[in-house]
């Protein structure tokens, strides 16, 4: 039977592990959500539709696709230490086989990707992709 020590430890290995992972989570949700509050302030002064051109359903993506990537590389950057930018770029490369199955064909029903569909799929693509990069360049940093 195991004591409430042993338990205690177990869970303070795990909330150590997690801890990262919930930081980022936390940090992109809340990027991304001002981002996501300023783009739908933008639409609005210019009277677009605000919730059109899967703009919710591309914010979500990008930022679970973050989160999922960052998930990923935290878990092997210790057992791949020297492939994590190899890695993170997979993680890059994941995003746009999911902007051409996802997104280019709803953007291109018309013949034409607009610049709002631009802007609804890549402000949010980037946001993430400069989160991530930074938060990988202080992990290489400290690798070294």
């Amino acid at each position: 039977m195991e004591t409430l020590r042993t338990r205690l430890d177990k869970f303070k290995k795990i909330t150590h592990l997690m801890k990262p992972i919930f930081n980022f989570s936390i940090k992109i949700i809340f990027l991304i959500a001002i981002a996501f509050i300023i783009h739908l302030t933008i639409l609005y002064n210019i009277n677009s539709l605000l919730f059109s051109n899967e703009i919710v359903l591309s914010y979500s993506v990008n930022t679970g696709l973050a989160i999922a990537i960052f998930i990923a590389l935290y878990k092997l950057k210790e057992k791949f230490s020297r492939q994590i930018g190899f890695l993170f770029m997979a993680g890059s490369a994941l995003k746009f086989i999911v902007f051409f199955i996802v997104f280019r064909p709803i953007y291109k029903a018309d013949g034409v990707i607009n610049s709002l569909e631009f802007a609804a799929f890549f402000i949010p693509y980037f946001l993430c992709l400069i989160i991530e990069t930074y938060t990988l360049s202080k992990w290489l940093n400290k690798m070294q």
